[in-house]
């Protein structure tokens, strides 16, 4: 009797492992809501991105996906919050470009960006720019190399911090075209923005949804950008890559990814899900108009990018000469 009923849980329980029965949990996906973890403070433009993209693939997955802002030490602690997450697809890490560049910062991080997380898709791209202060007889890119080759180590350039794209994005402008800059780092682009309005910086970078409202009411001077075409809301601007930098294309991006180990075809039915959403007419309008690039990819094409802006941003630590902490 007991052989019996122990031969009966031994089959339910290999019925419960076979591949049919996992088959279908992968099918019955999503059962409940998602939660949707962010390394960024609620309000801001990524959370911003992040909600109205979680509120339309609701729509398409038939449940509620919930942002969880994780905010602190650079965006580690949500990583790690996800890389430990079970393997179900309930959660998920919402991220940007300081997803490949914390690798190189830090000489012992938490989790293993490459091997921890399942890429799904690309969410946007958003270009940045160089901006430089009215207050500097300069106006073009052009003009800003010529004014740092005559001024060498003379002029300060803000950033969001050490480590910060927008910090090893000009690191490599000024290492690529031999430059010398002084960096002063903020927390945060938005109190460099206010010291580059009075004239207290010579130039810097950020985000062109950031900058674009300082372009457009003439509070700073747009030079350059880092994409790979020009922004038709700022069709004057031209790229760093057909000026001074052939080659150099650097925008922010920001995309979604779940832990290792989750079902492929958990992994295919979110990525439908972005698909629709960053190809819905009224979202792409909504964000188009603040100069981000709503765009999707395959999760193989994500997990691609990644391993070449891993390298590539491990390279301008380097050449920002940046001990890893």
């Amino acid at each position: 009797m007991n052989l019996s009923r122990r031969h009966a849980l031994a089959a339910l329980g290999a019925l419960a492992a076979a591949p049919w029965a996992r088959a279908a949990d992968d099918a019955a996906w999503p059962a409940r809501p998602i939660r949707l973890v962010l390394p960024y403070a609620a309000g801001g433009p990524t959370d911003v991105a992040a909600r109205a993209l979680g509120a339309r693939m609701s729509q398409e997955l038939g449940q509620q996906i919930l942002v969880d802002n994780r905010v602190g030490a650079s965006g580690n602690i949500a990583c790690d919050v996800v890389a430990r997450a079970a393997p179900d697809g309930y959660t998920a890490l919402y991220h940007s470009s300081g997803f490949t560049i914390s690798p190189a910062l830090y000489q012992k991080l938490p989790y293993d960006p490459l091997r921890d997380f399942t890429p799904v898709s690309m969410t946007s791209v958003i270009p940045a720019v160089i901006m430089v202060s009215k207050q500097l007889p300069i106006n073009s890119i052009q003009e800003l190399v010529a004014h740092l080759k005559a001024h060498p180590g003379q002029l300060s350039f803000g950033t969001g911090g050490v480590g910060n794209i927008t910090h090893l994005a000009i690191a490599l402008f000024l290492q690529r075209l031999g430059l010398e800059a002084i960096h002063v780092p903020y927390k945060g682009t938005a109190p460099a923005m206010i010291d580059l309005i009075g004239g207290r910086l010579a130039f810097m970078l950020d985000a062109m949804s950031t900058g674009l409202p300082y372009i457009q009411d003439g509070r700073v001077r747009a030079v350059a950008l880092t994409s790979a075409e020009r922004s038709p809301l700022l069709p004057q601007v031209p790229t760093l890559d057909e000026t001074v930098m052939p080659g150099f294309i650097a925008p922010t991006w920001q995309g979604i990814l779940l832990p290792a180990r989750v079902p492929m075809a958990v992994v295919r039915r979110f990525n439908a899900a972005i698909a629709v959403a960053v190809h819905d007419p009224a979202m792409r309008a909504q964000f188009a108009s603040q100069g981000v690039q709503l765009e999707s990819s395959t999760p193989e094409q994500f997990a691609a990018y990644i391993q070449a802006e891993t390298a590539r941003w491990a390279k301008a630590v380097q050449a920002a000469g940046i001990v890893p902490e």
